[in-house]
């Protein structure tokens, strides 16, 4: 059964800044059970952040939280922490939480907390794109035959 890494949150698991989850639907997470071996991974805990935590967003190539402070490193010890997990379970697709500083792939915000989207990738989708990982934001895409 192939690997697939899933953003902790989209699983279910209270690891989001302000405590909660982004939680798929249940039916959703039973089909991609079924075909799938979930690895799930919440690059800023596995960097070392706490839960809840206050917001961080992209600016240029670091990340800042809502209060001012650079959270760069922690963000890049998550992305290394998800890398070498994809490399032990082979994974070749990531089902990541969209617009995250972590996990946005394509898109995340533009650093002002203001809601403004920009193209551009959070520090683990890099990180994994850079290793052949193909990135979705969509469960849907993965249970297509």
């Amino acid at each position: 059964m192939e690997a697939l890494m899933v953003s902790a949150c989209l699983m279910g698991f209270n690891c989001k800044y302000n405590g909660g989850n982004n939680a798929l639907p249940p039916e959703a997470l039973e089909a991609l059970k079924r075909r799938y071996r979930l690895i799930p991974v919440c690059p800023e805990a596995a960097g070392g952040l706490p839960t809840p935590r206050v917001p961080s967003e992209r600016r240029g190539g670091w990340v800042i939280t809502r209060d001012g402070r650079d959270v760069t490193e922690a963000f890049q010890k998550g992305a290394e922490i998800a890398s070498r997990l994809a490399g032990k379970y082979q994974i070749r697709r990531a089902l990541l939480k969209s617009n995250s500083p972590s996990c946005g792939s394509g898109t995340v915000y533009d650093g002002s907390f203001s809601g403004i989207l920009i193209r551009g990738d959070g520090i683990t989708a890099a990180v994994l794109k850079e290793r052949g990982v193909e990135i979705t934001d969509n469960f849907q895409e993965l249970l297509v035959p």
